[in-house]
């Protein structure tokens, strides 16, 4: 590994960097991070068929999982000794390093973990997939920081369920604690968002406007969008088949709208992730030669990674798609709302983290149900202008009123009270 020092609006901060071997990395992230664990965690598997728990996976998490989170843990552990803080706080992301928060604990229990996880958290049944030595060892690891944190409060119930029903934990709902082994830990909601004012800004920025006016020039009457990483879980191919739907449900639209998807390849050393892309692509061909005449083509997929783009595109989109399998949030429904310039319509899948933000003033959709979302297209091109104006504006005041800003200063805030609580305790102990 590595030191570097960096500046960002105007402070000096440190880097630390981890060198992983490539094959412990593979194993690590290739076999267990991603093709596994993220996926139990986003409902994916077809328990039918997959996955299968051989010793090529158990390897994987002994020599791949266990042995980066050992090398965070370690590279940790050597800045809290060099460093030599009076109450170091130690912050951690996501499911890539669900083992690490247990070796720091052990070593420096005077450190204050805290640990957000950016994708869904499932239901108890879902973890059985994993042996149990394994479920353990992340229920464990996670449960070694003093303060685990999610997206919503529905990732918060079924993780304190999860301590109840795989660790045997004593969980107090009502006030969203476990003790564990004569400590107690917090867990929260804190629900991610976006600078608003940043964005606004963005939105007029000339390069912004440039594509913006490229947009303006090629579109038709209505203008239908999604932007994603060509993940499985975002359920590309459901909302094109939901299209091809629409078109045959509704045929006075046709030629009139066009579906612009803004797809960026992603995972693409991952053998699902190239078949999803496949199926996808054969999708939109399929619908287009069904649908589409000799000047209008119903979907446009643009494969690339153009930001500008896609808040050009944001300004201008009609009806908005957002119907992901399991979202952890999904910023795009909060991007796209702070933005945009034409009262667009939002349809939200109630499997996303920000449905429950934002649900009651989009148009909430069953990401299975292809009629319903079929449905929800035609409802959003007919709202009336008022109530499109009424939606849009309360998203966009609910996004400012819970900002980036926000997010990080409430997280800061619950460390300090507790870490604040701890240091009284620890004194009234040596008083008596």
């Amino acid at each position: 590994g590595g030191r570097a020092n960096v500046e960002y609006e105007g402070r000096k901060l440190g880097l630390r960097f981890i060198v992983t071997e490539p094959e412990t990395y593979n194993r690590f992230y290739n076999i267990i991070a991603n093709p596994i664990i993220w996926f139990i965690q986003h409902y994916l598997w077809d328990l039918s068929v997959v996955p299968d728990i051989r010793p090529n996976e158990t390897a994987a998490w002994e020599d791949g999982y266990q042995v980066v989170n050992q090398e965070f843990a370690e590279a940790i552990c050597d800045e809290l000794e060099r460093r030599r803080d009076e109450n170091p706080v130690v912050m951690l992301h996501d499911y890539h390093l669900y083992t690490c928060p247990a070796i720091v604990r052990e070593r420096h229990p005077e450190a204050f973990l805290h640990q957000f996880i950016h994708i869904p958290w499932p239901q108890s049944d879902s973890w059985r997939v994993l042996p149990r030595f394994i479920r353990k060892a992340v229920m464990a690891g996670l449960l070694a920081n003093d303060i685990v944190a999610f997206h919503t409060k529905k990732y918060v119930r079924n993780f304190l369920v999860c301590c109840e029903e795989i660790m045997g934990y004593d969980v107090d709902h009502s006030r969203s604690l476990v003790h564990v082994d004569g400590r107690e830990v917090v867990v929260r909601a804190y629900p991610i968002s976006i600078d608003a004012d940043e964005f606004e800004s963005l939105a007029e920025s000339e390069p912004v406007l440039a594509e913006e006016e490229r947009i303006v020039r090629q579109r038709r009457e209505f203008l239908l969008l999604r932007i994603d990483r060509m993940d499985l879980s975002k359920n590309i191919v459901r909302g094109f088949k939901a299209f091809d739907m629409f078109l045959e449900m509704y045929p006075e639209f046709r030629e009139r709208i066009t579906f612009l998807a803004l797809l960026q390849p992603s995972r693409e050393d991952v053998e699902e992730y190239v078949q999803y892309r496949r199926k996808i692509m054969r999708a939109v061909e399929v619908i287009n030669t069904k649908h589409g005449t000799t000047d209008w083509m119903p979907i446009d997929v643009r494969m690339q990674d153009n930001f500008d783009r896609s808040v050009a595109a944001y300004k201008q989109y009609d009806v908005l798609l957002v119907n992901a399998i399991y979202d952890g949030m999904n910023l795009i429904a909060k991007e796209a709302g702070i933005v945009n310039r034409r009262d667009g319509v939002l349809i939200l899948s109630e499997n996303t983290g920000a449905h429950e933000e934002l649900g009651e003033y989009a148009i909430s959709v069953n990401p299975f149900d292809l009629e319903r979302q079929a449905e929800a297209i035609y409802q959003a091109l007919t709202m009336p202008e008022d109530e499109k104006r009424r939606r849009a504006g309360m998203i966009r005041e609910t996004v400012k009123d819970n900002d980036i800003h926000k997010w990080v200063e409430t997280q800061f805030a619950d460390i300090k009270a507790k870490v604040a609580g701890r240091a009284a305790k620890q004194t009234g102990g040596s008083h008596e």
